[in-house]
Order: C-alpha cells, then structure tokens, then sequence
C-alpha cells in the first residue's frame, strides 16, 4: 500500500497493546519510542506507565505515596532523575589539607570552607576567592567549623588550639564579611561543641570542668558577638544552663533549631503504620497521600484526639523503651514559635549517644539581665534537660532540615541487646552509617532511618562526617570516599558523589538545591549540579521571543516608511 493508504486505516497496534510492550521497556527506551508517532507519543506519556516505571526504577515500596507536590508520575520520575546535583562541574584546590566543613550563607551567595591547614575561605557564588585567613597566629592547630549569622554579616569559625594529643580545648573567632576584621574571640571546651549562632548578634559556646572521676559539668555561654562602647557596663556575656555530665560524658554539637507550628508538614513518612491505621479505621482512602505527622499513629482523625489529651498523657506516649533517662518534658509539642538548644550527650558512656534537648525561654535570648547565678535558685544548682533521645550508637553528625522541623542524625548503631558494664569501654560501633530522622514537632524519632554509607574508624577515633538538608534532599559524607545524596520523602539513595579520600561534609546552596558542595580529605572542594542545570549551562542561548503581531507589524511599517523617507520617497 501506499503511504496515504497505510495512514487512512489508522495505527496498527491498539493503544493497550502498545502499553503493554511499553511497561516492558527501560524508561529511556520509552522516550526514544515516543518519537516515532503521534499514537506512541500519547502512549509514552501515560500516567499508569510512568507508574510503574517509577516504583519499578526507583525500587520504592508501593506503599509510598507519590509527592503531595507532584503534578504527575511523569515528572516525578524526571525530577529524581535529572534534578539531582550529581554532576561534578569544578574542583576547587584552596587548600593544602584536609577540607573538613562546608557552609553557605543563608542566602546562597557566598560559602565557608574549614580546614586542617588552619585557614578558613571565602569564595563567592561564582565560586572564586574572596578572603582566606589563617588563625595559626591565635595558636589554633586547625579550624573545623563555620556558620553565618541570620543576615550574613557576620562568621562563625570554630576550632582547636594546639595543645597535648588529648587536650579538648577550642576557640571560637567572629569575623566581620564586611570587612573581614576578626571582632571577637570565645574559649570553647571541648572543642567538638563547635559553637552556634543564636541569633544575629549572640553565639553560644561551651564550657567543661570536672568535679569528680567520671562526673563533669557543661557550662553552656551566650556570648555577644562584638563589643559596644558601653561594654563596660552591660553584659557581654552570660551563662545559659549549667548541667551535669556523667560516665565521662560531655555536652557536644550545640544547635539552635527555631521550631514554629507545622500544620502542613513537608514530607510523607511513616507510611506502613499510616495506612495500617486507615485500615482500622475502614476509612483506606485510594490516590490520595497521608499527610506525615508523628505526632499520632498517622491519622488525622487520631491528631484531633491528641490535640485533647494533657501534656502528661502526650509524654508518655513519646516516651520509649530507649529513652530511660529522660526527665519529666517541659516542652509542648503544639506550642509554637519555640527555640530550642539540641545537643549530643550520654548517660551510659563517653561516646555521645543520646540527643539532648533544652527549651530556650525569650529572656535568655540577650545577655542583659540578671547577674549570673541569680537566674537560679539554691536548691537547683544544675539544669534538667526537657527531653532526650536516645540513639543506641555512636552520633557522628547531625543537621536541621530548611524550615527546622526536622533534624538528621548520623549514628553506628551499637549491638543489638549490648550490655554496657564500664563506661570508658563503649561496644564496638557498626561500618554501616544509619541517618535517623526527628520530627522536632512531636520530640520523637522517626521509625524509618536512611541507610547506605559507612564508616570506619574504632569508637576512639570516631569523627564527625556532616550533613546537609535541603527542601527535597539529605545528603551526607562518609568514610568510604563517597558523599550521598537521598530524597526526604522517598528514603531512597539518590546518588554517590566520588572522591579520593573520606569525604568530612557537603553543604546544598540554599538558593539552589540543585548546586551541592562536598568536602573531602584529599584536600578539594567539588561542586556538582543537576543534569538538567548541567544541560542548560551548555546549550546555546535562545533567540529573542518574537514580539506579538501588532507591534511586529508597526515596527515594520515604521521601518519601511523611514527607509523611504531616505530614498526621497513620500
């Protein structure tokens, strides 16, 4: 038959079957098929296709909801295939040793780099130097961390004074990005307490004595980050909690999280115990996601019962078999607009393993008011934490999602069942690096915990690996010479991001979730982007969109009477 013929009898094949051979192919297969006609263009775009290719691909349990942001299946699956910054663009060589923290600015526009070479750098978002400082002249032997305050005027760089190999004695120093001027410097013992931002003009840092053989206090400051004029008489300094450490354990990682009300929670988790409660209820509801709240057992029928009960009740019923040492919560999860202090601690050995929390009041938030000691009566010569979190292992990082709701935990899980007898002989700690997730809403952690890197130094010589989170990702360094990158909402592994040595952190720009720095022991910086900003960096620039049509055609009239005004023509 002719070519005209073989079009009027319509397509060979029904769409069905079409669909059928489609499901059986690779997704990128599917895409080359679609441009053979019009019938496979419309088939390849099938949402039930798109589907099934995506648990199929992506190895999701079908239990998982899809987004509650995704518009279709379709570009579900190209937004975790293509918008991942897994592409290494530039390696940066600033520094001469290890690279061992990464920070950006909260508006993206600048980043931090720590190193064991004592220095810290400044590139800007084109990614080029801006101003490096060496801290070798205050006695320092290396810097190892860095954050920006709220407005970006002003660095935070903590880091470790050189002293005997077991000294635990650190330094904080507060530069000004305006004129890069150091403004201040705080003492900071132990050195791995790292130091925070407050807010934009305070920092907290820490402070350890020891008042018996495996007994210690941590003393936690809020310190002003700069001098005024009348320093003299105003405090520029004053202490926040004071609190008891046992079995040798110590305050470390100080953080601040600014928890608000969340009533539309950003990621869908929990979803076996979500569904398994519907059930229950006979209320399964089909294509529609629940929405992730750990404050109840998933449902929203189950929410408006909790928002009942008494704090008393809600206590216990986040209180696991974990958490023994626990004191009685002052935190209500449904408060909102609360600060917390989140920390590392122990009870059972030195090695952090625990997750302390401590509820920042407003009149804590300056260093003006009473004289220290004041604040506090005689008959409470420690603080209580609010709330703790056991993780049963060694905690090696941590780090808040944007809106800090959540916070991620890096731990090597213990033995299961291990029975600790001397607390200066901690069990031995897995390869095997889990990342926990804490829902700072309803002050428990969440059941499902990411897995996929690993680590391989002894309990004693455990350091911090860290992480970063974005609005849709987590990603993570390891000891294995790879940084990892997953999906908040799927818990799945996204993508590996190669170098020659451990990888110490990565850092997401918080303009852009699709630029992601990593930091590694071999001494570079690498910057990795998406596939799809890769592509768009590299195609030629567009033409100009064409005008609309009356004024294409005026400009046109007004060019040919002018041309003919030149000739001489009316």
């Amino acid at each position: 038959n002719d070519e005209g013929s073989f079009y009027s009898c319509g397509p060979i094949l029904p769409d069905s079957l079409v669909l059928e051979i489609f499901l059986r192919l690779p997704h990128d297969a599917v895409l080359r098929a679609g441009l053979t006609c019009r019938q496979w263009l419309a088939v390849s775009r099938d949402e039930f296709l798109w589907r099934e290719l995506f648990y199929s691909y992506y190895r999701i349990p079908r239990s998982v909801p899809r987004h509650p942001a995704a518009v279709s299946w379709h570009r579900e699956f190209k937004r975790l295939f293509d918008c991942i910054p897994c592409v290494e663009v530039q390696t940066l060589r600033e520094h001469s040793d290890q690279v061992l923290h990464l920070a950006f600015s909260h508006r993206g526009h600048r980043f931090s780099s720590c190193s064991k070479d004592c220095t810290v750098k400044r590139p800007d978002g084109n990614i080029s130097l801006v101003h490096s400082s060496s801290m070798r002249q205050f006695n320092w032997g290396y810097t190892q961390f860095s954050q920006f305050n709220a407005d970006d005027s002003l660095l935070l760089v903590s880091g470790v004074y050189l002293g005997p190999h077991h000294s635990s004695s650190g330094e904080i120093a507060v530069i000004s990005l305006e004129n890069y001027t150091l403004l201040s410097r705080v003492r900071n013992k132990p050195y791995d307490v790292f130091g925070c931002w407050l807010n934009e003009t305070h920092l907290i840092s820490g402070n350890l004595h020891w008042i018996g053989n495996m007994t210690s206090c941590s003393v936690l400051w809020l310190n002003k980050a700069f001098q005024d004029i009348e320093s003299e008489n105003v405090n520029v300094v004053k202490r926040l909690f004071k609190i008891q450490n046992i079995n040798a354990s110590t305050i470390r990682t100080v953080m601040v999280a600014h928890c608000r009300r969340h009533d539309n929670p950003d990621l869908v988790l929990d979803y076996e115990a979500q569904s398994q409660a519907q059930r229950q209820k006979g209320q399964q509801r089909q294509h529609q996601p629940l929405l992730f709240d750990l404050g109840t057992s998933g449902s929203e029928e189950e929410d408006e019962e909790e928002e009942g009960e008494g704090e008393g009740q809600r206590q216990a019923r986040c209180q696991g078999p974990s958490t023994a040492r626990l004191s009685q919560s002052t935190i209500s999860p449904l408060e909102q607009d609360k600060t917390y202090l989140l920390f590392t601690t122990g009870s059972l050995t030195y090695s952090p393993h625990q997750i302390g929390i401590k509820l920042i009041k407003p009149d804590q938030m300056t260093t003006s008011g009473p004289v220290l000691g004041e604040e506090r009566s005689s008959d409470e010569f420690f603080d209580s934490l609010d709330h703790v979190i056991d993780i049963h292992g060694h905690i090696i990082g941590m780090g808040l999602s944007p809106d800090h709701r959540y916070l991620y935990v890096n731990s090597r899980a213990w033995p299961a069942g291990c029975v600790i007898s001397d607390p200066m002989f901690p069990p031995p700690i897995a390869e095997e690096i889990d990342l926990h997730v804490i829902d700072l809403k309803s002050l428990r952690e969440e059941r499902r915990s990411l897995r996929a890197h690993r680590a391989f130094t002894p309990n004693d010589e455990c350091f911090f690996i860290f992480l970063d989170v974005s609005r849709d990702f987590v990603a993570s360094g390891a000891e294995d010479k790879h940084g990892y990158i997953w999906d908040r909402h799927y818990n799945i592994c996204l993508a590996r991001l190669a170098h020659d040595d451990v990888v110490n952190s990565v850092a997401f720009s918080p303009a852009d979730q699709e630029l992601l720095l990593s930091a590694s022991d071999d001494s570079t910086i690498k910057v990795w982007r998406s596939p799809r900003m890769v592509r768009l960096a590299q195609a030629p620039a567009r033409p100009p969109r064409p005008r609309g049509l009356l004024s294409s055609w005026l400009s046109r009239n007004k060019n040919s009477t002018s041309a003919n005004s030149v000739n001489g023509k009316p």
